[in-house]
C-alpha cells in the first residue's frame, strides 16, 4: 500500500493551490479550472485514496482518513500554506483538513461539499458508482448536471479508464455503499463551521440532483455563497471557467484573523 495519495502538479507561483476532486472521479476533472491558474499559481490536483492512481494508498475508508493522508502528504512536501478546493466529497476532505489543521490553510473554496448536511440522493450516487462503460458513465454525469449541461469528453475518457483498473469498480461500489448507509451521509456539526477563520466560499448548483441546495443555508455567517443558476452538481464540469475565476477570487480574499491584526494594529 503506497504511504500517500498521488498527485500531479504544474504551474508556480508563491501560492499553492490543492484541488480534491468528488466521490468516483479522479485528478483529470480539474483540467480546464487548473489551466487559467497555473500562470499564476502553484496547482495540486490529489487522487484521492480510493480513487484512480490513489486506489492502493493510506486514507482509505471516507473522508476522515483521507483528509489525514493528503494532510500528512502536504507535511511530506514542506507546503506550510495552502488553498483547498474540495468539490463534493473532496469539500468534505478539505472542510475536515481546515478544522484539524487550521494554520495550514489560507483558504477554502467548497464546491457542493459533502457532509453539510445528511441528506444525499444515494441511488443517484450508488448507480455512478457502478458505472463502467462510456454510455453508462456519460448518463450517470448527466443525470447528476443540470438538465442542459453536457459532460466533457476528456472527463468521461478519463472515468472510464480509472474504473477498468482492477478492483476499482468494486472499490467504489463498497465506498459508496459505506457513504450511503441507511441513505444517509456523515455531516459535520455546523458549530465546529464557525470556528473556521480563514476565507471560505461555497458554490452551489442550484439545479443539484444529489445533494440538496437548502444545505448551503444557514452557514456561519463569514462565508460566502455563490449559487451557480443552471448548474447542478458537477460544477467543474460545468462550469470550469467560472469556478477557475470563484478559486482565483477566493486565494485572494483575506480571513478573519488577518483582518482583526490589521484593524487592531491600525487603530
Amino acid at each position: 500500500m503506497l504511504p500517500f495519495p498521488y498527485a500531479v502538479e504544474g504551474g508556480a507561483g508563491s501560492k499553492t493551490i490543492v484541488f480534491l476532486h468528488g466521490f468516483g472521479a479522479c485528478r483529470e476533472i480539474w483540467r480546464d479550472v487548473m489551466r487559467p491558474l497555473a500562470a499564476e499559481a502553484r496547482v495540486l490536483a490529489y487522487d484521492l485514496p480510493g480513487h484512480s492512481h490513489s486506489l492502493q494508498c493510506e486514507g482509505m475508508g471516507g473522508a476522515k482518513p483521507a483528509a489525514r493522508a493528503i494532510l500528512a502528504d502536504l507535511a511530506a512536501r514542506q507546503l506550510t500554506k495552502v488553498h483547498l478546493v474540495g468539490h463534493s466529497m473532496g469539500g468534505a476532505v478539505a472542510t475536515l483538513m481546515a478544522l484539524a489543521d487550521p494554520g495550514r490553510v489560507a483558504s477554502l473554496t467548497l464546491l457542493a461539499p459533502g457532509g453539510f448536511g445528511p441528506e444525499i440522493n444515494a441511488a443517484l450516487l450508488r448507480r455512478y458508482a457502478a458505472a463502467s462503460g462510456r454510455r453508462e458513465i456519460r448518463a450517470s454525469l448527466a443525470a447528476m448536471s443540470a438538465s442542459r449541461s453536457v459532460p466533457p469528453d476528456h472527463v468521461v475518457d478519463a472515468l472510464c479508464l480509472m474504473r477498468k483498473q482492477p478492483g476499482q469498480l468494486q472499490t467504489l461500489i463498497d465506498m459508496a455503499a459505506a457513504m450511503t448507509r441507511d441513505d444517509r451521509q456523515g455531516a459535520i456539526p455546523r458549530a465546529q463551521l464557525h470556528a473556521l477563520d480563514m476565507p471560505v466560499m461555497v458554490v452551489w448548483g442550484a439545479e443539484d440532483p444529489l445533494l440538496p441546495v437548502a444545505q448551503a443555508e444557514a452557514l456561519p455567517s463569514h462565508f460566502h455563497l455563490h449559487h451557480v443558476l443552471d448548474a447542478g452538481h458537477m460544477l467543474v464540469e460545468e462550469a470550469p471557467d467560472l469556478i477557475a475565476e470563484i478559486v482565483r477570487r477566493n486565494t485572494r480574499r483575506r480571513g478573519r484573523r488577518l483582518r482583526s491584526a490589521l484593524g487592531a494594529a491600525a487603530s
